[in-house]
């Protein structure tokens, strides 16, 4: 049934989204809705990706291909310790953990064909259009006995 968004499912949850703030949210939660935002724009020979990264390095960020899908990983650890020789944290909000997108990109596209970039916590990546290479019908004869 079709129903106006204002009565959505979750319509009292976003009604005090602002009113207390993400006071009484761990970390993690906060951070999951923009981690990874991606921005997928087609060219006429390729395909422009751009992915949100912030607060990773480059060393933090993995990108492999198999069996035709590019997956983008981004990890990164800290230390879990509560006190520094400044005094006891009240709060931390610094995020460790790992992210993981994948992308098909075709069967046809090899790791030498992409081009990836890592500036200001974006990671461009430039995917080519590729087709898969034809291939020869081959006739299969099936045996006839008589």
């Amino acid at each position: 049934m079709l129903r106006p968004s204002i009565f959505n499912d979750n319509f009292t949850d976003s009604l005090f989204d602002n009113f207390f703030g993400d006071m009484f949210l761990p970390a993690q939660h906060m951070r999951t809705a923009s981690a990874m935002t991606t921005d997928i724009r087609e060219l006429p020979d390729s395909y422009l990706i751009d992915m949100e990264l912030p607060g990773f390095s480059k060393e933090h960020v993995k990108a492999e291909l198999k069996d035709g899908y590019m997956t983008i990983t981004a990890a990164r650890s800290e230390k879990k310790d509560e006190e520094d020789e400044k005094g006891r944290y009240v709060r931390k909000e610094r995020y460790s953990g790992s992210y993981s997108r994948s992308f098909y990109v075709g069967e046809a596209v090899t790791e030498k064909d992409i081009q990836a970039k890592f500036t200001d916590g974006i990671l461009t990546v430039t995917v080519p259009k590729k087709e898969p290479a034809p291939q020869a019908e081959q006739k299969r004869y099936i045996a006839i006995e008589g």
